[in-house]
This record gives C-alpha cells, structure tokens and sequence, in this order.
C-alpha cells in the first residue's frame, strides 16, 4: 500500500486534539486509531518486504535455470566431441588409442556436468517456491493492511458522531482481524 511516511503523525495530531476536548470515549477512540495505523504502518512494511523477497527469488530461480541451461549445453557440445572421438577411435588407426582416452575424458566430463545441470535446476526449483511463498504472504498481507485501513477510517466516524460506540466496536473488529490476517500470514 502507498501511504505516506507521516500518515502516522497526522493519525497522532487528531487523536492529541480530542484529547484536548476532554471526552474519555473520544480519548479511547482516538488512542485506537493511533494504534492501528502503527500496526497498519508495520503491516504495510511487511507486505513490501515480502513483495521484494518474492521478486529477488523469483530473479535468482531464472538465473539459475540459466546456469542449468548453460550447463546441459555445455553437456551437449561434450556429448557431440565424445560421438566424434569414440566414431574415431572405432575407425582404428595409429590414433584410435588417442581417440579412445579422448572420447573416455569427455564422458567423464559429461557426468560432472549432468551432476551440476541438476543441481543448478533443483536450486532454481527451491527459489522459485521461496518465491510462491513470499508471493502467498503478500496477498494475505495486502488483505489484512487493507483491513486495518478500514478501521482507521470507520473509528474515524465515532468521533465524528461525537463518541457513538458502534463505529468504534466495528473498528476493532476489523482491526483485529486486520492483525490475525497478518498473523496468519506468517504462522498459517
């Protein structure tokens, strides 16, 4: 969520006025929303942390399907001098022995680099599940600071009507399903 970095001291401004006029139900309402909007404040940092974490994975699983498929490439150019050597070698001649210990070193070669090609892949595999999984986190993220921002705005609306308590009620319930939201996010 774009918010702005002093949308907590303005939440702080208006809850310092009510104070002011001396009504506990507007004092109470008004600590509320300055509650919330530091857990929002927090929750909305989270979200970005988490959006970051899904795209730096996300990155580093493409670079290393990249590396993997610079590797099977690599295995493959092995692959076709290892055909070409071993095709020698069987011709005879004063080489073939040559041709054979050549043919032999790029087999070997090759297995190295299939190890490695799996390797690589298996690691984009795990990156690229980190990254669903910072992914998942944002949405449920997303959802729970967007509840927390509706119940800023419905505690608003108790001071606006000079201290009715159901705004207030409501608003607390929002926020704390904002904050289980947030939980789960991270525990679920």
């Amino acid at each position: 969520m774009d918010e702005s970095p002093t949308e907590h001291f303005e939440h702080a401004e208006h809850a310092q006025h009510v104070a002011h006029l001396g009504d506990r139900t507007l004092t109470l309402v008004s600590i509320t929303i300055a509650l919330l909007a530091v857990i929002a404040a927090t929750v909305g940092s989270l979200e970005t942390l988490e959006t970051a974490g899904a795209i730096g994975d996300k990155n580093h699983s493409v670079l290393l399907q990249t590396k993997a498929s610079d590797a099977w490439s690599f295995y493959q150019a092995k692959s076709t001098k290892l055909n070409l050597y071993a095709l020698a070698a069987d011709q005879g001649g004063p080489k073939a022995q040559d041709y054979a210990a050549r043919a032999h070193r790029y087999e070997q070669e090759q297995k190295d680099i299939e190890k490695d090609a799996h390797s690589l892949e298996a690691q984009s595999e795990a990156a690229l599940a980190a990254s669903e999984k910072h992914e998942h986190r944002h949405h449920i993220l997303t959802v729970a600071v967007t509840l927390l921002h509706i119940a800023i705005a419905v505690a608003t609306i108790a001071i606006i009507m000079r201290g009715q308590l159901w705004p207030w009620r409501v608003a607390i319930l929002l926020g704390v399903l904002g904050s289980a939201g947030a939980a789960y996010a991270y525990l679920g």
